[in-house]
């Protein structure tokens, strides 16, 4: 297999972690914005280290920012924080497996931005393989005790929230991609590794403006709760520095369809950690996501 496929799935797993600490921040009592805040406050320091040092050690400068990287990088950047407040609001509406799965929504809307921006299209096999999980999230987005028609049904505010998600992390992953390509000089880590860097910074900088002027006192919240912040800030940095060196290899909706295998991971996490239980419909929904990720494997 290609390099990207095993990075994909560190990516996925590292961001299973962070969503279930994130997840346990929210019940402890921080906003959304608090939870999120703390994904970035964390991490970026570290990743400005890494990269200076793996700059350093490696022999390469930091390689130049052209105007066409920094409008990629905060373009995706303000995508990301408002998919990521997204999906923590979600888990006030659905378990932990159903959140995340409406979260994947994010492969069928990549591929189209992807097309629209960079002009980089998915062949039949892919396509068939985001089609199969557009059908798991359709099924996994009805309510668990609804009645009525499905096509109503469907639509709720976790859903609403779900689709938010999924179209504001499309943006963001190619935002990410755009920008990596954009950088002229540096080998793949290096490069997804200043992308990161730059873009981790400008939202832990935002992000803080933001709650120091609507939610006061998250701010220290955050802090205070450091041990567990602390580790969503480490899995953030692992997770996003995988998913930036797969968004510099390979088209991001391939990598997005493959992250689907979060879904296996998120699953374990629901079921052992916070003994939610996952309906017949809900398993079946899952079935058809995990069918389009062996899809991608076993044909792409």
């Amino acid at each position: 297999m290609e390099a990207w496929v095993f990075i994909t799935v560190a990516a996925a797993l590292a961001q299973t972690f962070r969503f279930m600490l994130q997840k346990q921040l929210k019940l402890a009592g921080l906003s959304t914005g608090g939870a999120t805040f703390a994904r970035f406050v964390f991490s970026a320091p570290l990743v400005v280290i890494l990269v200076w040092c793996y700059s350093g050690v490696s022999g390469q400068g930091i390689p130049s920012m052209p105007g066409r990287f920094w409008v990629f990088a905060m373009a995706g950047g303000a995508a990301q924080i408002l998919a990521t407040m997204c999906v923590v609001a979600i888990f006030s509406h659905r378990n932990f497996a159903v959140g995340i799965t409406f979260k994947k929504t994010e492969v069928v809307m990549t591929a189209i931005v992807s097309f629209l921006i960079l002009g980089e299209g998915v062949g039949l096999v892919g396509g068939a393989a985001i089609g199969l999980g557009l059908a798991g999230v359709l099924l996994l987005s009805d309510q668990p005790a609804s009645t009525g028609r499905f096509a109503t049904r469907i639509f709720n505010r976790a859903a609403g929230l779900g689709l938010a998600s999924g179209m504001f992390f499309a943006v963001s992953a190619v935002g990410y991609r755009g920008a990596s390509l954009a950088l002229e000089s540096g080998d793949t880590a290096l490069r997804a590794g200043t992308t990161l860097a730059v873009v981790t910074s400008c939202q832990t900088l935002a992000l803080a403006a933001w709650l120091a002027w609507h939610e006061r006192g998250q701010i220290t919240q955050v802090f205070c709760a450091w041990r567990v912040a602390g580790l969503v800030g480490l899995a953030s940095m692992i997770g996003s520095f995988c998913w930036f060196s797969a968004f510099t290899l390979q088209n991001v909706a391939y990598v997005n369809a493959l992250g689907q295998i979060e879904l296996i991971f998120s699953i374990a996490v629901s079921m052992l950690f916070f003994h939610e239980k996952i309906s017949r419909r809900e398993y079946g929904g899952i079935a058809l996501l995990t069918l389009g990720i062996l899809v991608l494997i076993l044909f792409l």
